[in-house]
């Protein structure tokens, strides 16, 4: 698909998503965080939703946690201008005014978006963070970031890698080393796709 084409596939969409009220988030977001970067790239990284500073934003990992995305992706050479960065969800899900993990019906009713997000951009290799990427993407799998991090999976002529959210990363130090090995052998994927 032509750059032009992408481009008025996921403006067309980002619209649809800004006026979505499929689920109760709509009422309390100060921004839809559709998802930002090069939409012409071969390189998708998906989260779990947008905080506190993604949704005053509208951007996805500007916060806290997109900080230390930020620096997992300096060793690896990989510049957040050639990937294309989203989550699963496109409104922060809040309780009082902490975040919180998203909600079945929530995932559901947002994944429409992100596989349409998917199909345009059409990646080779799609970065799982956490396990409400996973589940996302792989419902009936039974596995969980823990069991399956750092391997790839190969489905529909794509690479799936999946690897620990950032947010965990940054909470416990065991598993801030696993995600850093895991990005090391993320370097060696993306060679195989660039």
């Amino acid at each position: 698909m032509k750059f032009l084409q992408k481009y008025k596939r996921l403006y067309k969409l980002r619209k649809k998503v800004e006026n979505c009220k499929k689920c109760n988030l709509y009422k309390s977001r100060t921004n839809v965080v559709f998802g930002e970067g090069n939409i012409d790239t071969k390189i998708i990284f998906i989260g779990e939703s947008p905080g506190f500073w993604e949704d005053r934003e509208g951007k996805p990992f500007v916060g806290p946690s997109g900080k230390f995305l930020n620096k997992l992706l300096q060793p690896i050479k990989l510049n957040r201008k050639d990937i294309f960065i989203t989550s699963v969800l496109k409104c922060r899900p809040v309780e009082g005014k902490r975040n919180r993990s998203p909600k079945q019906d929530e995932i559901e009713a947002c994944k429409p978006y992100l596989l349409e997000q998917i199909e345009i951009i059409s990646p080779k290799l799609i970065v799982l963070l956490g396990n409400v990427a996973l589940k996302a993407l792989f419902p009936n799998e039974k596995l969980t970031v823990s069991e399956i991090h750092g391997k790839e999976i190969k489905q529909n002529n794509r690479i799936y890698f999946p690897t620990f959210h950032p947010s965990a990363a940054m909470r416990f130090p065991n598993v801030r080393r696993k995600m850093e090995e895991d990005f090391k052998k993320l370097k060696v994927v993306i060679n195989k796709v660039s």
